[in-house]
């Protein structure tokens, strides 16, 4: 029997990479013996996660389309040319049975040479809001794989497969509350707010809770703190000898599932990998979307929460106002607390990789 070969294409962030990762891994746990090569963007977070996870990856020239008209214009098209005419080559070469595309840069050129050349094409589609890139390369895909409801506005609607987006690993069975508070050294009394701005941190987020620290203070709560690689200094220098022992503030959390277990509510962004996570989770969340992404794509992802009660939202334009009192506010109310929380887990979707894995399989057939 022939070995199957996959190309997985796409990356720029996290939101991008973590599902990527996850379908390799899942492909090589039901076929140890098939081969995957990624493609990415070369300076791209990609070409640097990919191999650190065992996987080989070449990357294309590609940029993002520039959303002004200017002399990046022909920079662009140069490395767009010079891309299709790569990823051709490698299409050629390595002669897979099927290529994925998860979103990001280097998604198009790929997955456009692929379907030119007959080979199946997957689609993944993380966010609520479908990109340009995926949207033109849904027209010759033979799966869409979706993770939330009417996405026929963008896609066509015999070819979606709803799924949901893969998920770590680590996240599908949590520790003990208790084992999570003792790893962070949290009063055991007192519930624990986890606040989250993504690996780099969110500026606004960080603003807010710097500025009102003494009210933080005064709260009944712990207060997990993660502010991100760009800010941890800034914040802790401004905050020595009168950081609140209360708060715990951290550059970056390595044990995500500890965290995730100590909390009682999340306040988070609203990046369609995060969301995926927290539903998993099952905690109350307030989610303060990120304002500076493309089509307000984190908005859209909220509110498809907010929808069904299943999250909190405060707009970041609001967060210096609202963001302490909605906390306070839900706090104090068990019941929507417990409401929300129930609300969430229904929309959790644990099998997402070994289905999207299936979906792959059944393509090639």
């Amino acid at each position: 029997m022939k070995q199957k070969k996959y190309i997985i294409s796409g990356g720029g962030t996290g939101g991008h990479i973590f599902p990527a990762l996850s379908i390799a891994n899942e492909l090589k746990a039901k076929d140890p013996l098939c081969e995957i090569l990624f493609v990415g963007a070369i300076g791209r977070m990609e070409m640097e996660k990919v191999p650190a996870a065992g996987y080989e990856i070449i990357g294309l020239p590609i940029m993002g389309l520039p959303r002004k008209p200017s002399v990046k214009m022909f920079q662009f098209l140069k490395n767009w040319f010079k891309s299709k005419s790569l990823a051709r080559k490698i299409v050629k070469d390595f002669q897979p049975d099927a290529v994925i595309g998860v979103g990001g840069y280097a998604s198009g050129p790929i997955l456009n040479m692929a379907s030119k050349l007959g080979v199946p094409t997957i689609l993944q589609e993380q966010n609520s809001y479908a990109g340009l890139t995926n949207r033109m390369l849904s027209k010759r895909a033979k799966k869409i794989c979706v993770a939330y409801d009417e996405m026929e506005r963008y896609f066509p609607a015999d070819r979606i497969v709803m799924t949901g987006n893969p998920v770590r690993r680590d996240l599908l069975n949590l520790p003990d509350k208790s084992n999570g508070k003792a790893h962070f050294e949290l009063k055991d009394d007192k519930p624990t707010l986890l606040v989250l701005g993504g690996s780099l941190g969110a500026k606004s987020i960080n603003d807010v809770l710097l500025a009102k620290i003494d009210h933080l203070a005064q709260m009944d709560v712990n207060v997990i703190w993660q502010t991100g690689k760009l800010y941890y200094k800034r914040i802790t220098k401004e905050l020595e000898g009168r950081t609140p022992g209360n708060v715990h503030i951290l550059e970056f959390i390595s044990k995500m599932d500890m965290a995730y277990s100590a909390a009682d509510m999340i306040v988070s962004r609203a990046g369609a990998g995060t969301i995926s996570e927290l539903c998993l989770v099952g905690k109350p969340i307030i989610l303060i979307p990120s304002p500076n992404v493309a089509e307000d794509h984190q908005t859209k992802n909220a509110m498809a929460l907010v929808k069904k009660n299943a999250a909190v939202m405060v707009r970041d334009s609001q967060i210096e106002d609202s963001l302490l009192s909605s906390i306070e506010e839900l706090l104090k109310d068990d019941s929507q607390m417990a409401e929300l929380s129930k609300n969430i887990k229904e929309l959790a979707k644990p099998d997402a990789a070994s289905h999207i894995v299936d979906e792959i399989k059944d393509a090639i057939v």
